[in-house]
């Protein structure tokens, strides 16, 4: 019998137990000064599943799938593509997939719109209310949150998705992982919504809010 990709990664995941899997992706050439990214990647196992840390023009990501019982850091999702939120995590159904917060959807944008993404707007932070709930929590596409990670929410890039964000105040600049929805707050002027260990690499935390730029970064795997 012929097993599909991802259960020979799940198989290959459970025979090895904590040891590792290595594999290359790449970004493709965009509107970071046509630079081409590469993204390693690790695999192993880890206390809530299968961990997997990707490397990106020197920044490290662990990504963990999140246990359906946590629950969500935006509360405020009432369906995705028009399922209970939770249950559209399950199915895999959130990465451009329409939205309703308090009554409005949202449509995200298609991969070809995302790719030429690139805004000037207003960030804004958010993660450590977390620290006070019993739990954990779990972003828009049933990560795992890390308040000190290098992730944000977007209201309608496909989840994931990388961007690099520049403080335009101070000329820092990051890349993070959009994995969840937001902001939902004076969505006239925030464009972005960043985790508090970004917003400290970005030098706004004890500010709270910046002036940034965000610039889209397509993610593919790369082919032997």
């Amino acid at each position: 019998m012929k097993l599909r990709p991802w259960a020979l990664l799940l198989v290959l995941l459970l025979s090895l137990g904590c040891s590792v899997l290595r594999g290359t992706y790449t970004l493709t050439k965009g509107t970071v000064k046509g630079t081409l990214w590469v993204v390693k990647t690790t695999y192993k196992a880890g206390k809530l599943g299968a961990e997997v840390v990707y490397k990106v023009g020197g920044f490290t990501f662990k990504v963990v799938k999140a246990p359906l019982s946590w629950p969500l850091m935006r509360g405020e999702i009432e369906s995705i593509d028009g399922l209970p939120p939770k249950e559209a995590i399950r199915l895999g159904r959130v990465k451009n997939s329409p939205y309703r917060v308090r009554g409005r959807t949202y449509w995200p944008m298609s991969i070809a719109e995302a790719n030429r993404y690139r805004e000037v707007g207003v960030a804004s932070w958010y993660g450590y209310e977390t620290r006070l709930r019993p739990g954990g929590h779990m972003t828009a596409n049933g990560e795992a949150f890390d308040p000190e990670g290098l992730s944000a929410a977007h209201r309608r890039l496909p989840l994931p998705w990388y961007v690099r964000v520049t403080n335009l105040e101070n000329g820092r600049s990051i890349i993070v992982r959009v994995n969840d929805r937001g902001p939902f707050a004076q969505e006239g002027e925030r464009i972005i919504d960043l985790s508090a260990g970004a917003a400290k690499r970005l030098g706004f935390f004890k500010k709270g809010t910046a002036r940034v730029l965000v610039e889209s970064l397509p993610v593919k795997m790369a082919r032997d």
